[in-house]
């Protein structure tokens, strides 16, 4: 008798069955892509979320924050960020 296992993969593709939840989730994209965006390149760059913080004139809460996705971000935080990182910003719509 094999065991199956149950992995979040799983979970997650049950969840997405449920309408409500999918809409949450479509929802929360943008958010979710910018956070994996700043913090893949923050650990590229070997830096932590305090230097990432000092040089984009912030502090390390609000950068935990934004990688966390529990605060909506300025425009020009992520122009600071981006500029921290040696970076621009482009924004587009699709």
């Amino acid at each position: 008798m094999t065991r199956r296992m149950y992995t979040l993969e799983n979970h997650l593709k049950e969840s997405l069955k449920r309408p409500a939840f999918r809409r949450q989730w479509e929802a929360l994209e943008l958010e979710y892509q910018l956070s994996r965006q700043i913090i893949s390149e923050r650990l590229r760059q070997k830096m932590t979320q305090g230097e990432l913080a000092q040089k984009a004139k912030t502090t390390q809460a609000v950068i935990s924050r934004i990688e966390r996705m529990t605060t909506n971000t300025s425009l020009e935080l992520l122009k600071r960020i981006a500029s921290a990182f040696g970076s621009k910003l482009r924004v587009q719509f699709e």
